[in-house]
């Protein structure tokens, strides 16, 4: 299976992820929904908020531009939930990789919560 189809079949097909991406842990874009706007800035800010989770939770994340500020509700060396008005998304890290999934309004942030940690889960897994 591609990087794309775990985007496209596992995160965005299970219904709770409106659109995600798996980065490298260097901040590369492995594969994304088409609708996702991350910049490279952002995408290397997740990935290392890992490494100082206390750091990127006082001062949050931004995705899809510098008005977009996600709060951060959790932050650890391996899962980081963020939430913006009734939105958010979900954070999870692998041996080689980020795990990353946005919700939108009316979706509860524990399922996609669950369908990231699940994916993260299955790619440690498996090597990565």
């Amino acid at each position: 299976m591609s990087w794309q189809s775990y985007v496209d079949q596992q995160l965005v097909g299970s219904g709770s992820v409106s659109v995600g991406a798996i980065l490298g842990l260097d901040g590369s874009v492995w594969a994304k929904s088409a609708a996702l706007n991350i910049s490279a800035a952002e995408a290397k800010a997740l990935t290392s908020a890992f490494a100082n989770p206390g750091a990127a939770q006082s001062t949050g994340l931004f995705f899809g531009g510098a008005s977009n500020k996600y709060l951060l509700v959790k932050a650890d060396d391996q899962s980081i939930y963020g939430k913006l008005k009734a939105g958010g998304f979900a954070a999870a890290k692998t041996n080689q990789s980020v795990v990353l999934g946005f919700y939108a309004e009316g979706t509860q942030p524990g399922q996609c919560n669950t369908v990231v940690e699940r994916l993260a889960d299955y790619l440690k897994e498996n090597g990565y």
